[in-house]
């Protein structure tokens, strides 16, 4: 018999960050979304039901208000991770290694390009240690009313798209719902969201796909300060 998932808990909030000299990180803010192949709000008995069944596989993404990144300044530019586990993310280490490509900004320059590499990579930690393909692509991240708390939003990162709506009433299923598993990165504040579009069908993890209809998703807001 599967053992039975637990409902995990956890603290929305990023630590604060020292670097020395140019690597100081001043006030980085901006919005976050990601999306996933598992319910994220769901009762126990449907999480334990998908467990290392689907879930291994996401899109996330951040877009920077304002701030620099080891002193490049990176206003209003935004980055993307896709990636693919070897199980249910969430569950447990052993998702590990995570085969993952990086979508980055078009609209950056060469010194902001790395900029928005290691930052997605300092917020991913291990889900981004081993990017397979980098891709640079136009990528649209809006929330409606710039509003994380309306828990719709859609990034379009060419290869790659989220589209959220908030969780209604009408989604509950066995009227247990909680938010089961925390994002996938460090953020202040995240509202679980019903995904209507998860989408990939770029190159380099040897699988593509599309997600929709699922309580998988989250909107949420990222700070960082030194």
């Amino acid at each position: 018999m599967k053992h039975l998932l637990r409902k995990v808990s956890f603290a929305l909030t990023v630590p604060a960050l020292s670097f020395a000299g140019s690597l100081a990180v001043t006030n980085l803010r901006g919005d976050y979304v990601e999306s996933r192949t598992a319910d994220v709000y769901t009762g126990p008995c449907f999480a334990n039901g998908e467990a290392n069944q689907v879930g291994d596989l996401a899109v996330f993404g951040w877009s920077i208000e304002k701030g620099t990144w080891q002193g490049v300044e990176l206003d209003g530019l935004s980055v993307v991770g896709v990636v693919k586990a070897s199980g249910t993310l969430g569950v447990d280490e052993t998702v590990y290694p995570v085969k993952s490509v990086l979508i980055i900004d078009e609209r950056a320059n060469p010194e902001q390009r790395l900029a928005l590499k290691s930052f997605a990579q300092r917020m991913g930690g291990d889900l981004l240690q081993h990017i397979v393909r980098v891709e640079y692509q136009p990528i649209i991240f809006k929330l409606r009313d710039n509003n994380p708390h309306t828990a719709t939003a859609v990034v379009n990162a060419g290869v790659a798209r989220i589209e959220t709506r908030a969780i209604t009433g009408a989604d509950d299923i066995c009227h247990n719902e909680e938010t089961f598993y925390p994002p996938l990165t460090r953020v202040d504040h995240a509202m679980p969201a019903y995904t209507l579009a998860n989408r990939f069908d770029g190159n380099g993890l040897g699988t593509k796909w599309s997600s929709p209809g699922k309580r998988s998703s989250f909107v949420g807001t990222f700070h960082l300060t030194d």
